[in-house]
């Protein structure tokens, strides 16, 4: 992760804070289940310490790890975006304390204000771009007949 896709780094000052309002600290331990794939996704988390990997489902196979997140990272983004269902899985790989928010609530706060929600919809954006990323060459690295070449 980039340190552009982190929470210091993606919002500043009042939009921050205004995040850091509605979250709840939340501590769990390794081997939790965070999200599945396909479930509704109704929160998210920002990892304080610990670490936590996110998997996509191959038929027939184990769930790949695709990226393992640390520090200041956001752990889902599938919440922002309709039909709002989780698009990989997740788990705690270490025990982690974060910081947990409803999506419901992160939501509404950006539709009452046009300014946070844009720079919470490009910080999300930055994310998924960056997973998207990820997620193509850890696949190319498991499944192609080449890996990923050492793609970046």
């Amino acid at each position: 992760m980039t340190s552009a896709t982190t929470l210091s780094a993606a919002l500043h000052g009042d939009h921050r804070e205004r995040l850091m309002r509605i979250a709840r600290e939340v501590s769990l331990a390794q081997g939790t289940r965070l999200f599945e794939e396909g479930r509704r996704a109704d929160r998210f988390w920002i990892v304080r310490t610990g670490t936590v990997s996110l998997d996509l489902r191959v038929p027939g196979r184990r769930p790949p790890v695709i990226e393992t997140l640390g520090h200041g990272e956001l752990v889902g983004w599938s919440w922002h975006f309709p039909p709002h269902l989780w698009q990989l899985g997740g788990e705690a790989s270490t025990p982690v304390r974060a910081w947990e928010f409803d999506a419901g609530a992160t939501r509404e706060m950006c539709a009452r204000d046009a300014e946070f929600g844009r720079a919470v919809a490009v910080w999300v954006g930055k994310v998924v771009a960056h997973r998207l990323q990820a997620a193509r060459i850890r696949l190319l690295d498991l499944y192609g007949p080449y890996g990923s070449g050492g793609l970046l």
